[in-house]
């Protein structure tokens, strides 16, 4: 799952990240939107996108964030400074992307420490800067439903549990939707694979972060880009379905 360059995983659509999260380039007639900011040093490896691809960090319009945590926000901010590029957030994590304290999570981490998994995630984001993630100075809000404008055209579904303004991307013209952290394929306390929602120690309200997979049942898709793990081939409805079968972790 290492991603050195980026791998493009839909038509313009590239992965760089790491092994424990990863975020996503869209190339749209060479101007760049980036969905979610990884932790801070993985700007490294977007450097590296560019020089192979021939972009440029001034060819960068915006960020789009699936929600407001540390690993999801990485250097955002410092692109933001320096591309420049508008940073946009739903409106209801868009207080805790600008500094505030996010809500107390399901559970501890405590009861996961004894697996591999946790100490790979939690060394492996250590490593990368996740200490150190500065809050955005200047963010958009958007809400549900709404169609942003910026490269590749993505589509909002509000999705709230793993944070109050967690939600899912569609790039409806490429067949992709970016999940975040609502359905992932690799849980990064557990090392379980396949698609699920987030562990208990880093959702905000794991009981609603299942009910809100009712919320994608009308997205038409056939990759599911998540933040932690491989993409997953095949109709959306499909992974809803089996992350309900997984359920809790």
């Amino acid at each position: 799952m290492t991603r050195r360059v980026g791998v493009e995983v839909l038509a313009g659509i590239h992965r760089l990240g790491s092994r424990v999260v990863g975020f996503y380039v869209i190339e749209d007639g060479g101007r760049l939107t980036v969905v979610d900011a990884g932790a801070p040093k993985h700007i490294g490896k977007l450097f590296r996108y560019f020089a192979a691809t021939g972009h440029t960090i001034g060819d960068v319009e915006a960020v789009v964030l699936t929600h407001a945590h540390a690993d999801h926000m990485g250097f955002a901010e410092s692109l933001r400074k320096r591309a420049p590029a508008v940073v946009h957030v739903h409106e209801d994590d868009h207080r805790h992307a600008l500094g505030e304290p996010l809500p107390e999570r399901d559970r501890g981490l405590m009861p996961y420490l004894w697996r591999p998994a946790a100490w790979k995630s939690l060394f492996g984001l250590g490593a990368a800067g996740i200490a150190a993630v500065p809050p955005i100075v200047e963010a958009a809000a958007f809400g549900d439903g709404q169609v942003l404008d910026v490269p590749g055209r993505l589509r909002a579904v509000h999705a709230p549990g793993h944070t109050p303004g967690s939600c899912v991307l569609v790039a409806e013209s490429r067949g992709g939707v970016f999940t975040g952290d609502v359905i992932v394929t690799w849980n990064p306390l557990t090392g379980r694979r396949g698609p699920q929602v987030m562990p208990g120690a880093f959702n905000d309200d794991t009981d609603l972060a299942l009910a809100s997979l009712d919320r994608l049942e009308g997205v038409v898709a056939t990759s599911v880009l998540p933040g932690h793990g491989d993409p997953w081939a095949g109709p959306i409805g499909e992974a809803v379905a089996a992350a309900r079968a997984a359920g809790a972790s």
